[in-house]
């Protein structure tokens, strides 16, 4: 991650239910636009491009286009950055007050 307002625009990515939603669905393989539309009937196709864009903006999806489709790839990479620089060194915290948590309880 270059900088924290690479962080900030994953973090804001990540906050929206259907944005994640749709990294969900990418999870499992690149998908189309269409496809993606045709996955969430609540929303117009302009909505969901705009929730691409925001993903598009954060790096976390990859359009390519292919003749008329345009194909969204996950990139999971930023997810792992964020994952390295926060939750890791906060997970490792914790189970380290849960051990001592535990050594007190056992003395």
């Amino acid at each position: 991650m270059s900088n924290e307002s690479d962080s900030d625009l994953i973090f804001k990515a990540l906050a929206h239910r259907r944005r994640r939603e749709i990294l969900d669905m990418l999870k499992d393989g690149p998908r189309t636009t269409g496809m993606l539309c045709e996955t969430f009937t609540d929303m117009d196709r302009c909505t969901v491009m705009q929730h691409l864009k925001v993903l598009e903006e954060a790096d976390l999806v990859i359009a390519k286009k292919d003749g008329r489709e345009r194909w969204n790839h996950l990139n999971s990479l930023p997810i792992k950055q964020i994952h390295d620089r926060w939750i890791s060194a906060y997970a490792g915290h914790a189970l380290s007050i849960l051990d001592q948590l535990k050594n007190d309880l056992e003395s």
